[in-house]
Formats: C-alpha cells, sequence, structure tokens
C-alpha cells in the first residue's frame, strides 16, 4: 500500500481527524510490536496522555473504520490497513528524527519531541525527499528501524541490557525515545548507539551495573540498563 493509500485508510471515518488517527495508530503498535499482542484501554490512555474514556470513544471509530480489531477482554490489534497507517506515520517520524539530528545538528534528545509534531504535516513528496537525502537510511538516531518506502519494516531481535550477565559483550542498538533526560545523560556520558560494550558487573537485589565501552567504565542504573537494547550476536 501506497503512503497516499495509508492516508486514505486514516481518512476512511470522515469524522476522524487525521493526526488523531495516525497518533492511536503508531500508540498501538507500540504497544503490540509486530505480533498478536493487544493494546488494553487502559495503555493506550497511559501512554496518549488521555482518558480511558476518550480511548474507547476513538476505539469504537477506528473499529468502525476498519483500522482496528476488537478482541474481547483483551483490547485492540492494528488491521492490515490500521498497520499501514501506522507504518506511514512512523517512517515520517523516524525520517524527521534523523534529519534533524543529522542535517540540522539537534541533539538526539530533542528530536522526538519535535518530530511529533511535525510528522502530520509532512507530505509524501517530501518524506522521499528526506529519504533521498539521507540515502536510504535504515534507522533513526536512536536505533528505531525505518519504514522502506513501500511501508515494510524489519524488526529485529534485541535483548535488554539489564539481561546480559558479567563477561558479556553486545552492541548496542537501540534505545527508548521517549524519555529526553536518558538520552540526555547518555550524551554526557558519551554513550552511542552502535558501541561496543561489556558487562563487567552487576550488583545484587536491582542495583546498578557497570559496563565497559572502549578504554572508559560507566556505572548505569538498573532503569536506563533496562530501556537499552543490545545485540547479543554482535
Amino acid at each position: 500500500m501506497s503512503h497516499a493509500a495509508a492516508r486514505s485508510s486514516a481518512g476512511k471515518a470522515e469524522s476522524l481527524p487525521t493526526a488523531a488517527v495516525e497518533d492511536y495508530a503508531k500508540a498501538i503498535y507500540s504497544l503490540t510490536g509486530w505480533g498478536e499482542e493487544t493494546a488494553s484501554t487502559n495503555d493506550l490512555a497511559e501512554k496518549l496522555g488521555v482518558k480511558a474514556g476518550s480511548v474507547s470513544a476513538m476505539i469504537k471509530k477506528l473499529d468502525a473504520a476498519g483500522l482496528v480489531e476488537r478482541v474481547p477482554y483483551h483490547g485492540v490489534r492494528l488491521t492490515a490497513e490500521g498497520t499501514q497507517v501506522a507504518m506511514a506515520v512512523l517512517r515520517r517520524h523516524r525520517l524527521l528524527e534523523l534529519f534533524l539530528a543529522e542535517v540540522l545538528d539537534v541533539p538526539w534528545d530533542r528530536v522526538h519531541d519535535e518530530a511529533e509534531v511535525l510528522e502530520h504535516w509532512l507530505s509524501d513528496d517530501l518524506t522521499d525527499l528526506i529519504s533521498k537525502k539521507l540515502d536510504d537510511p535504515g534507522f533513526d538516531p536512536h536505533g528505531d528501524p525505518i519504514p522502506d518506502r513501500d511501508l515494510e519494516i524489519v524488526e529485529t531481535e534485541t535483548a535488554a541490557l539489564a539481561d546480559l550477565a558479567p563477561g558479556d559483550s553486545a552492541r548496542f542498538v537501540r534505545v527508548s525515545d521517549s524519555n529526553p533526560e536518558m538520552l540526555a545523560y547518555l550524551s554526557e556520558c558519551g554513550i552511542a548507539v552502535g558501541d561496543q560494550l561489556q558487562l563487567i558487573e552487576r550488583q545484587p537485589f536491582d542495583g546498578p551495573i557497570t559496563v565497559k565501552i572502549g578504554s572508559e567504565s560507566h556505572v548505569l542504573g538498573l532503569t536506563l540498563a533496562q530501556a537499552m537494547r543490545v545485540d547479543h550476536k554482535a
């Protein structure tokens, strides 16, 4: 399905603002990934910062538009058409993040919020021009995969840094962009996606871990270590 077709799917229900449809589609995809999981009303309300009643009302409209499937007592998942809407907005969002970071030198802890605003207004032509300018990249600054022009995405298995055992080595490949303070802290430590690291020590009772990157050692809290995704095979 083309970008235009994805936007057409987003506009199936005339009463639904496109931005709202895209926000919900993106949130559901974020919560369910690429599997058969479902997103609950409460989870969506927390992620979108709205009331559960508002989510329920919107879900009914998205269901009527054919963008979500409701699973009784479990929640919702995206239909094929809903997934295409999510892929289209994710493509714009992640390309914008990379463009802001690489071309305009915006710090990686700020690009998410900027892209959140711009993602709804970027045309398909401009999206493709940005992609071409960046040599059709596969990942955004935080290591998240970017859907291609056909709105296909390649999600790879990763592990949390916190799950490594002392002595294990891995490559830091991905981190959530939802916490700017966490990203700013990583920057202050000089830690970036792509770094090869080794877990040196783990403190007991959910204590911090120590990792070595190059010749430097860093002590990282458990919350941060859980948010950092690594490729154990690299």
